[in-house]
């Protein structure tokens, strides 16, 4: 077979491998996209959708079920495989929204195939060719990672990429990891009549900083599931499940149909080669990288998307291929971007975003502005009146440079504060700015105006310090 060459190989069509492609031809370099399968992206097809849409649909569950609060009185029926089936049916409406856009890229630079490094700028396709490029872009993304003690009950195990496919809602579920994706997913099971309990071996869900907000948000959920943190695993084969026990800062054990295995998805770089590159790697095997470039050193490979393990989130992917592919294609010339604020976003309810930089407790430096959501207006109106934000910001002058949120409508609010935050804002100047009432956006001003009064930095004049009890 005839050798490729190009300007810029990606590897890995993905959010950021796609992106990196547009941005790599659009700045005038011929481009080939290297893919196993071009089969959507993880958003699409195992990750942000379909878990959004099992989670719309344990919301309408946990709706119908708690509209006694508001005298209506109803029962809610769950039908789980019509539930799986609307899952399915509609993230592959996503999928193939992906699979058009891919469609979309000439044939000649699509290549499907394994693509391996066999130097900094050359790879060896599974198909038998040879890719010599100016520049290289890794875009593999990420998989999920399941340890080893799980191999003995391996049939019983689903992950994110394959739980999505089961033909209806098991009976019971334990979930190892209580990171954002066990949360999401363990709470979308409960609310749909599933049995569940999340087990992690830390003391903080959702890999919280701030423990106070971390403290909050697990009572939150243990109304609704057992979170036990603190403790180790094991797990043998029972009948037609699991029966795991654990042991730590409590112990116990209980049979489960299934396992939901969400402990991480590292880089998905085995296999690949990097040891003929002549690239730095980190302690996980990860390319050393510039963050405002994406350049690996000063070699002409660049990195994008859930492969460097830092920014898991598609709004990131999408940058970090975009910044790669330019710098690929301009190569050696290469410029710096000014990168987004951190910002995550987990959908449990309550919402839990994390922005900017969490200080450590008693950073002298900062200042800490809180608010709670028990006792906020709207949040009464809607009967989910439970959550705790906490914001940080510059002692010396008051600036944001942080938030860990926990409450009703965060998910939404959290926008609102991190380009606050990335704007340069201080408390003062972010309460300049309208807040409606009665909304939930009206529970960060005790946060912000506490900053104020920690500053010394007067409020807005026309802004109101004084709160009604329970508004």
């Amino acid at each position: 077979m005839d050798d490729l060459t190009c300007d810029v190989a990606i590897i890995g069509a993905g959010t950021a491998g796609l992106a990196a492609e547009r941005s790599a031809r659009s700045n005038g370099a011929t481009t080939l996209l290297i893919d196993e399968t071009f089969g959507g992206t993880t958003c699409a097809s195992v990750g942000c959708m379909p878990s959004k849409l099992l989670i719309a649909a344990a919301d309408a569950a946990y709706g119908v079920r708690h509209a006694a609060v508001f005298g209506i009185g109803a029962t809610a029926t769950i039908d789980g495989a019509a539930v799986m089936r609307r899952v399915r049916n509609e993230r592959d409406k996503f999928v193939a929204g992906v699979e058009d856009s891919i469609a979309k890229i000439p044939d000649a630079v699509k290549i499907c195939a394994r693509a391996k490094f066999t130097g900094a700028t050359t790879l060896e396709l599974s198909d038998g060719r040879t890719v010599h490029a100016k520049a290289v872009v890794i875009a593999t993304g990420s998989a999920p990672m399941i340890p080893e003690t799980f191999d003995a009950v391996k049939d019983r195990v689903l992950t994110n990429e394959t739980i999505f496919d089961l033909a209806t809602l098991p009976g019971s579920v334990g979930v190892i990891g209580a990171g954002p994706l066990g949360l999401e997913l363990a709470q979308a099971l409960v609310r749909l009549g599933v049995e569940t309990m999340v087990f992690d071996k830390g003391n903080a869900v959702a890999a919280l900083k701030d423990s106070h907000v971390a403290d909050a948000l697990h009572a939150i959920l243990e109304k609704e599931l057992p979170v036990v943190l603190g403790v180790e695993t094991q797990v043998v084969p029972d009948g037609d499940g699991v029966r795991l026990s654990w042991s730590g800062e409590s112990s116990g054990e209980r049979h489960f149909e299934y396992l939901l295995v969400a402990t991480g998805r590292p880089p998905r770089l085995e296999g690949l080669g990097l040891e003929t590159t002549g690239l730095a790697l980190d302690d996980h095997g990860t390319p050393t990288y510039t963050r405002e470039t994406m350049q690996c050193g000063d070699a002409p490979v660049f990195l994008a998307g859930d492969a460097d393990h830092d920014r898991p989130v598609l709004h990131e992917a999408s940058s970090e291929g975009t910044i790669a592919g330019r710098n690929a294609a301009s190569f050696p010339d290469v410029t710096a971007a000014e990168r987004m604020v951190p910002f995550s976003i987990m959908f449990t309810e309550p919402n839990v975003a994390v922005i900017g930089v969490v200080p450590e407790d008693g950073a002298a430096d900062v200042v800490v502005g809180t608010a709670s959501y028990t006792d906020q207006g709207r949040a009464k109106v809607m009967a989910c009146n439970a959550g705790l934000v906490r914001f940080y910001a510059d002692a010396a002058d008051g600036c944001l440079t942080g938030a860990t949120m926990a409450g009703p409508g965060v998910e939404h609010s959290a926008h609102l504060i991190a380009w606050a935050i990335q704007s340069g804002w201080t408390a003062t100047e972010t309460l300049a700015l309208p807040f409606y009432h009665p909304t939930f956006e009206e529970g960060l001003k005790p946060a912000l105006l506490a900053i104020c009064h920690a500053v010394h930095a007067k409020p807005p004049p026309f802004r109101d310090d004084g709160f009604l009890p329970g508004t």
